[in-house]
């Protein structure tokens, strides 16, 4: 509520509309795959599209700086959010086929754009001493908007998957046109964004993009970035294969029933807020590598657990969930506030867009090779996120703290 309180304007409106994207969000999140894999789009298929999907998006990442310096923050996260979630949702509400489901995979690589955009319309003008808090808000929102899971379980024990499914879509479709209106009605263009659209005003898209090469050597020169950059990669193809194949592995090989999907977001859910809450700001004299460290290896031994899980053993996966969820609370904030304290705010589109960039090319083969793994044993996907955590943890250990200027 103090964050809040003193991060008025973009950083309280744009926290205050999560649940517009988070409610149904969550509501078709554990269903996504599985909505896919019922309408006989295979393992290796799914994977494909995700890696289509994320070569796609490392385009429209890559020119999400120029995009950003050119329109302005407010401009770009609109047309992100439109086309990225609203026209794609309306797809994915009559796909029925592997070229459908494409479609709206690469439509909804659009939000990468805005991924630039709206992280700078977040916290350009809030104060960085707040940046950790408003990561935690920004989560919690999404948190709060998982409690309305149980909805669509309920609805799928009374009718199937499929049908549920597609009108989920088409409310999300048309919650993110409201979200559209509201950025447009509330938001203001930053005043760093208002310093990049003049300056980039009258330069040719071809001399901005000469200027990456500036940009490219920011970002060598500054050692922690690099690091944190290796750091949230990791945490992108832990969040892609997780989000993409858990519903899969609970199903199917762990053989729980379809409609338990909708609870397990809810406890995952209500032990980040309880932690955020009640435990994360008791976190903040450790600051960051600690926590981080901590969290890190925290989820590696939550995944581990799951791989081990018993056919049928509901209590071992809520224990997982348990974890993973004290795990994320711990580590995702920190790290997505620590990468952004160590860019440079007058190349932050820039070094943002380049970033996500690079995060999403490495990590789009990984959406195929889980597919790949998953149609073999679909406990490998798991194993993998195992494997790429001890290197995480391994970096976490030899970053150093940032001294922020409020503490100067």
């Amino acid at each position: 509520m103090l964050v809040l309180r003193e991060n008025r304007g973009n950083p309280r409106t744009l926290t205050l509309m999560e649940p517009l994207w988070g409610i149904p969000y969550n509501l078709i999140a554990p269903f996504a795959t599985l909505y896919m894999y019922m309408q006989g789009i295979t393992d290796v298929q799914i994977g494909l599209i995700l890696s289509i999907a994320m070569v796609v998006q490392v385009f429209f990442s890559f020119s999400g700086g120029i995009i950003t310096d050119k329109l302005g923050r407010k401009r770009t996260t609109l047309i992100g959010d439109f086309m990225g979630w609203s026209m794609a949702c309306l797809i994915w509400a009559i796909s029925s086929n592997f070229w459908l489901f494409l479609l709206a995979a690469l439509l909804n690589s659009f939000e990468y754009i805005n991924q630039t955009s709206w992280f700078c319309l977040l916290i350009e003008d809030a104060k960085k001493k707040d940046l950790v808090g408003l990561m935690t808000l920004v989560t919690l929102a999404g948190l709060i908007a998982v409690f309305f899971a149980p909805i669509s379980g309920l609805l799928i024990q009374n009718h199937s998957v499929v049908p549920v499914v597609r009108v989920l879509y088409l409310i999300f479709s048309l919650n993110m046109a409201m979200k559209v209106f509201f950025t447009w009605r509330f938001c203001q263009e930053t005043k760093q964004g208002k310093i990049r659209k003049e300056e980039t005003k009258d330069v040719p898209i071809g001399v901005m993009l000469a200027g990456y090469k500036q940009v490219f050597g920011l970002i060598i020169r500054n050692k922690e970035m690099l690091k944190m950059i290796a750091v949230t990669v990791i945490l992108r193809i832990n969040q892609l294969i997780s989000t993409s194949f858990f519903g899969l592995f609970v199903t199917q090989r762990l053989e729980v029933a379809e409609e338990y999907l909708a609870y397990f977001p809810i406890l995952n859910a209500a032990v980040m807020l309880v932690f955020m809450v009640f435990v994360q700001h008791y976190l903040e004299k450790l600051k960051f590598r600690l926590p981080m460290w901590g969290g890190l290896i925290l989820y590696g031994v939550s995944v581990v657990l799951l791989i081990l899980t018993p056919v049928g053993n509901i209590p071992l996966i809520i224990i997982y969930i348990f974890l993973a969820a004290v795990a994320t609370a711990v580590a995702v904030p920190r790290a997505n506030a620590l990468l952004q304290i160590n860019i440079e705010d007058g190349e932050r589109a820039r070094i943002s867009s380049v970033i996500v960039a690079f995060s999403i090319a490495f990590v789009s083969p990984f959406g195929y090779i889980a597919g790949w793994l998953s149609s073999m044993d679909r406990r490998l996907p798991f194993a993998l996120i195992v494997l790429i955590f001890i290197i995480a943890i391994i970096i976490v250990g030899r970053i150093k703290e940032p001294e922020l200027a409020e503490e100067k």
